[in-house]
């Protein structure tokens, strides 16, 4: 590493978590970090191993595999490189170089002490004279997103159920017939698909009367993110009862962005529904793990002001990375990312599921009486973006109310049990 010259401050910064280090603690990480080169066809890291590093793309493509042989790219100043490069440890993937890249490696443990002793901005905000109990809160906290970056946390697994359809789907050779045949096998799950298919969103002429039907007149793609939907709710769960009341009011809200999205999908761009819906239900999966994490943080999150802190710092990221260990597009994940930052615009020209979950979040939000201090629908770039398929703030509205019944509709096929 001698001969190195050390990264900027600014490059630094691009990158997750390392944005939330000051310009000092970054000067510092800046000095003990390393710098490698890969050649294509290279192999850059290992699924299995555990390395205790962080490896961040500064430049090229890598190939990401999985055990069960799904493959994603990943390319240098998008999206997706800004956070580390398969850092779940020990690795779920095998990385191998497309092309020339570099990557600067990054000791977690070095990482995990300055995220320690980094200022929370939520704490930055309140009065400047903490006392001592406010200097415990903050290491606390930090202890916690420690964890969390440490891989000392439990990230909820997809149902078997919804992993099995979605691999099937995604083959080619899987008919509705054996699809029909998986969804079966969890009879919950085949009469939730049966109900779904049968309500007034889905109704043909007749209705039908078993999961294969269901799955033809679904079609495979929808049959797939229903199938998502409905086995999302058993990872809303929690062991402790005051816990599980936070969790029931996530679940509450997911609902309600989930069918505002569904709806101003269907209502006003191209964008499938049932993604619209799924995004919408995900967009806070990142608050499970932390809540099912604070479990054994009792004194720490016996304060709901301390808990809300927690949720607001970490749900993002955590959000992100249960989405990508799920093996989810990076539409999805970015949406999860972005879901509450109002000033967030999308590179891609064309309306993305996180513009529809960013409108429909600020939707819930007025509507629940939580408007206050929210941006105008004007001045969001996601706003103006759907804004291009003919959607401004009195047909939004318009949309919205006039759609409040199927907005229920909704509401009652995420209810189904």
């Amino acid at each position: 590493m001698g001969g190195q010259e050390s990264l900027p401050v600014r490059r630094l910064k691009q990158f997750n978590p390392l944005g939330r280090l000051t310009d000092e603690q970054l000067v510092i990480l800046a000095s003990r970090v390393e710098r490698k080169s890969f050649s294509p066809g290279q192999r850059v890291a290992e699924r299995g191993i555990r390395d205790g590093q962080d490896l961040f793309l500064l430049s090229g493509v890598v190939e990401l595999e999985s055990a069960d042989g799904r493959k994603s790219t990943v390319t240098a100043d998008t999206e997706t490189s800004f956070n580390a490069i398969a850092r779940l440890q020990p690795r779920m993937y095998d990385v191998v170089a497309v092309e020339t890249c570099e990557f600067v490696v990054v000791d977690q443990d070095i990482l995990n002490q300055l995220l320690r002793a980094a200022p929370m901005e939520q704490l930055e905000m309140a009065s400047e004279e903490q006392d001592a109990d406010g200097d415990d809160n903050h290491q606390l906290l930090m202890e916690f997103y420690s964890e969390l970056r440490s891989n000392q946390i439990y990230l909820p697994s997809v149902p078997d159920v919804a992993w099995k359809v979605r691999r099937m789907v995604d083959s080619e050779d899987s008919t509705a017939e054996q699809i029909g045949n998986a969804i079966t096998a969890d009879p919950a799950m085949a009469a939730k698909l049966v109900r779904a298919c049968n309500s007034p969103l889905y109704r043909g002429f007749s209705d039908v009367r078993n999961v294969r039907e269901a799955v033809v007149r679904l079609g495979t793609n929808t049959t797939r993110q229903l199938v998502t939907v409905f086995a999302l709710r058993e990872v809303f769960q929690t062991r402790q009862p005051i816990l599980q009341k936070e969790m029931e009011k996530l679940w509450q809200h997911s609902r309600e962005v989930a069918a505002l999205c569904w709806v101003l999908a269907d209502s006003a761009t191209r964008i499938n529904p049932e993604e619209a819906l799924l995004a919408g239900l995900l967009h806070d999966i990142g608050v499970v793990p932390v809540l099912v994490h604070a479990e054994g943080h009792v004194n720490l999150f016996a304060d709901e002001v301390n808990l809300g802190r927690a949720l607001t710092e970490l749900r993002s990221d955590v959000g992100a990375e249960v989405l990508e260990n799920w093996g989810f597009p990076a539409t999805f994940v970015e949406a999860a990312r972005h879901a509450e930052n109002w000033e967030y615009e999308c590179a891609d020209p064309d309306p993305q599921l996180v513009d529809l979950v960013i409108v429909a979040q600020l939707h819930a939000m007025i509507g629940s009486g939580n408007g206050a201090g929210l941006p105008h629908f004007e001045e969001m770039p996601a706003y103006r973006r759907l804004g291009e398929l003919e959607l401004n703030v009195s047909s939004s509205l318009k949309i919205l109310t006039e759609a409040r019944a199927r907005v229920e509709e909704v509401q009652k096929l995420l209810s189904i049990h």
